[in-house]
């Protein structure tokens, strides 16, 4: 897997991860409580909308999701902070953690620890962000089209690519372009299953099975923080050693 497929190389992973629900609805509140602060009218607050989209493809229930935008309103006092941390995993793998904080020491000092615990290393920012790029990421189940209709709807609205296989169809964008091609897509389609800017690899570094063990575990680590909201990596890894350790 290689390109986009990186991708879901991590979603496939997580995807075993994410039966902790209360894990993942306590980062999505964070991220829904964090955007609210901006406005609480999604149709005025693209980040909120965002928020939204992902919470509710996580099935999290309406009450969840309203709590977490009314914390925001009354103003609890805590005080997220968006930091972006860089490094290397074992094999060389270019990784980037964003996450949301209350206690930036805390966070840096956990981050720094599962890096260094796992054969990787922090780096100073900047450090590997140069090798990766800026994107808007739609994804759609596959049933919800053909590739074909898939395909002449996103070039519409002005995406750039379109992947397409039996998991559903990745469609993705300039960062600019990305809540036109979004709503254009919502219009045709309906809301998308995931609607996120995310990091693109402009080259990916390939691994074997005993280095994936060990960057599995970096992965995991940072996963299970509770101020890591997302991890982009710039690995590739052939299907057959993905299954079996996925298994």
């Amino acid at each position: 897997m290689a390109g986009h497929s990186k991708f879901k190389n991590i979603m496939h992973r997580k995807g075993r991860q994410d039966a902790k629900r209360a894990k993942i609805f306590a980062k999505l509140g964070k991220e829904l409580s964090v955007a609210a602060r901006a406005g609480t009218d999604s149709d005025f607050n693209p980040r909120l909308r965002l928020a939204i989209v992902a919470a509710k493809a996580q099935n999290m229930p309406n009450d969840n999701i309203q709590r977490a935008i009314k914390r925001a309103e009354g103003n609890d006092g805590i005080i997220y902070e968006e930091v972006r941390y860089e490094g290397y995993g074992p094999g060389g793998v270019a990784i980037i953690v964003e996450s949301l904080t209350d206690n930036r020491n805390r966070t840096a000092s956990e981050v720094r620890a599962a890096f260094s615990k796992h054969d990787g290393s922090l780096g100073e920012s900047g450090s590997v962000s140069f090798m990766f790029g800026r994107i808007g990421m739609i994804t759609y189940p596959a049933d919800i089209a053909d590739s074909e209709k898939m395909f002449e709807a996103a070039l519409e609205t002005g995406a750039e690519d379109v992947v397409s296989d039996s998991d559903g169809h990745e469609i993705s964008c300039e960062p600019d372009d990305f809540s036109a091609v979004r709503d254009g897509l919502e219009n045709i389609f309906g809301a998308a299953t995931d609607a996120r800017l995310d990091w693109k690899a402009k080259s990916t570094v390939s691994i074997d099975e005993e280095i994936a063990q060990t960057l599995f575990k970096l992965l995991d680590a940072l996963d299970e923080n509770d101020d890591v909201q997302r991890v982009a990596a710039n690995f590739e890894i052939d299907d057959a050693i993905l299954e079996k350790l996925s298994a």
